[in-house]
């Protein structure tokens, strides 16, 4: 029973993957091609893109406690002399932001969220048609190798695809993580400018990534496609054989 529904899956599997070479893979790469021809990804002003931060820039806090040099010396000197107590100095407080949530950039969330699907798309089909390609790899034997040569060859090529595509999933997240930790600067430090700039130069960039993650994907598409094509029959039929010949 077993024997059967590992005989079933491997007929299904290579149904599935066969078709995902010769007609789901063109057809994607298609539409990603299409997708690069987006006015959404093909902003030439990247200001266009910039999220405003609503964190203004309070008052400039007064300490009259604090003295630099010999002053501070003889401040320290009248303390021991008076008495006084323990140094009351006011530190940067953490206020509940005024607008509520601080939100991300809008437009690049948007674009994310349609980029990311298909980078689950490329790891779900590569990793289908890679199993399919090592179920078709025989018994180890001496000579004729170069069609299992071939084969090993599609399937290091499939996991590195799936592996860099996956790679683009962490890249997002570390786009979050990286935002999230300057505008949490920008709230502890509203004075210091640089640490707005930054937040815009961390938008622009994950813009132009998206533009190429997507540019990329159709590019594995495309390489997969032809590469699995040209070789299909050697993929199919590593070992070739002289005895239909014989009848």
């Amino acid at each position: 029973m077993s024997s059967l529904l590992k005989v079933d899956n491997e007929i299904k599997t290579k149904v599935n993957a066969e078709d995902l070479v010769a007609n789901f893979f063109p057809k994607k790469l298609l539409e990603l091609d299409q997708f690069l021809k987006d006015p959404t990804i093909n902003i030439r002003e990247l200001k266009e893109i910039h999220s405003e931060i609503n964190l203004t820039v309070p008052d400039p806090i007064l300490l009259s406690d604090i003295h630099d040099g010999l002053e501070g010396q003889n401040a320290k000197k009248r303390k021991l002399e008076d008495g006084a107590g323990d140094d009351k100095v006011g530190g940067t407080k953490v206020f509940v932001m005024p607008g509520g949530m601080m939100k991300s950039n809008g437009k690049l969330v948007e674009l994310i969220e349609k980029v990311k699907p298909e980078i689950r798309t490329l790891i779900e089909k590569c990793n289908t048609v890679k199993m399919w390609v090592q179920l078709l790899i025989p018994r180890i034997e001496d000579g004729n190798n170069f069609g299992v040569s071939i084969q090993e060859e599609t399937v290091a090529e499939l996991r590195t695809v799936e592996g860099e595509a996956a790679s683009y999933l962490d890249q997002i997240s570390r786009y979050y993580i990286t935002r999230a930790k300057l505008v949490s600067k920008i709230a502890k430090y509203p004075h210091v400018e640089d640490y707005r700039r930054t937040v815009t130069e961390i938008d622009e960039k994950e813009y132009i990534s998206l533009k190429i993650i997507v540019s990329e994907l159709r590019n594995q598409y495309v390489t997969l496609h032809d590469m699995i094509l040209k070789n299909i029959e050697k993929i199919k039929r590593p070992r070739s054989s002289n005895t239909d010949a014989l009848y």
